[in-house]
C-alpha cells in the first residue's frame, strides 16, 4: 500500500557568536523576503541535496555565501522542528553555533550583519531567539572547562587577551591569579614551544606583542581541548 505524505522543509541556521563591547554578541541579518520580511534573523539556508555532502557542508556553504568566511569553530547544536515555527508549515531547522572574531565578521562588509548582546535580543524571526539561547548555554558551559573561547581570538594571543575573553563570555571580572588558577595556567614564564598549562594546550610561540608595559608572549591553541583543573 502506498502512503502519501508531505515532506517538511529542512534548513540549516547558524548562530554566529562574537565578542563586541566587552560582551558576547550574536550576528544577525535583516530578512528581505516573507515570511518575516524586514525582521532580524540568523543566517541560514536550505540543504542542497545535489552539492552538500552532509549537514556541516550545508552550514559551511551557507556561511561562505553570506559572509565569505569559513569559521575556525563550527558545532552542530540541536534540531528545532514543528508546525508552529514557520507560518508556511511544518519545518525542520538544524542549528549550528560558530565562533568568529569580530574583525573577521566585519570584513563581510558594512550592513551585512547587525550585532546584539546575547542577553538583550531584539524581536527575531521564527524560533531564532530560542536557538540563540541554546547556543549561548552550550558555549558558556563548554567554556567553563575547555579552550573553546580561544576560537573567538586571533590565532595567536596573549594570556591577558585570553583572560579578557573568558571574562566577557561569563560577564565576570577576575584577578590574574584567580583566572590562571581556574585553568591551571603556570605563574612562571614559559619558553617558546612549551605549554603554559597543566593540560599542555596553550603553546607558547616565539612571537611577542608590545604594549604599555613589557612585551607579552603570544600563545596558540591548535585543537579544542579540556583544561586539566578547570572550574568556573
Amino acid at each position: 500500500m502506498s502512503l502519501s505524505y508531505t515532506a517538511p522543509a529542512v534548513s540549516v541556521d547558524i548562530v554566529l557568536l562574537t565578542l563586541k563591547d566587552q560582551c558576547l554578541h550574536v550576528a544577525l541579518h535583516q530578512r528581505s523576503q516573507e515570511p518575516f520580511s524586514g525582521v532580524l534573523a540568523l543566517p541560514g539556508g536550505y540543504i542542497h541535496t545535489d552539492e552538500d555532502a552532509d549537514l556541516e557542508a550545508t552550514a559551511t556553504r551557507v556561511l561562505q555565501q553570506k559572509t565569505g568566511l569559513t569559521p575556525r569553530y563550527l558545532e552542530q547544536l540541536k534540531s528545532f522542528a514543528g508546525p508552529q515555527r514557520d507560518p508556511r508549515g511544518w519545518s525542520v531547522a538544524i542549528s549550528y553555533v560558530a565562533l568568529i572574531p569580530l574583525s573577521a565578521l566585519e570584513q563581510s562588509g558594512n550592513g551585512v550583519f547587525h550585532f546584539f548582546p546575547v542577553d538583550d535580543l531584539p524581536e527575531l524571526a521564527f524560533d531564532h531567539a530560542e536557538q540563540i539561547q541554546s547556543a549561548v548555554q552550550r558555549v558558556r558551559n563548554k567554556s567553563s572547562y575547555s579552550t573553546l573561547p580561544c576560537w573567538l581570538l586571533p590565532e595567536a594571543f596573549t594570556l591577558t587577551e585570553l583572560q579578557r575573553t573568558y571574562e566577557q563570555i561569563f560577564g565576570e571580572t577576575l584577578s590574574r591569579g584567580t583566572f590562571r588558577s581556574r585553568l591551571g595556567i603556570k605563574v612562571s614564564d614559559v619558553a617558546p614551544g612549551e605549554a603554559a598549562d597543566d593540560a599542555q594546550l596553550l603553546i607558547a610561540t616565539d612571537a611577542m606583542k608590545g604594549g604599555a608595559q613589557r612585551p607579552a608572549r603570544l600563545f596558540k591553541v591548535n585543537q579544542l581541548g579540556l583544561f586539566r583543573r578547570a572550574w568556573w
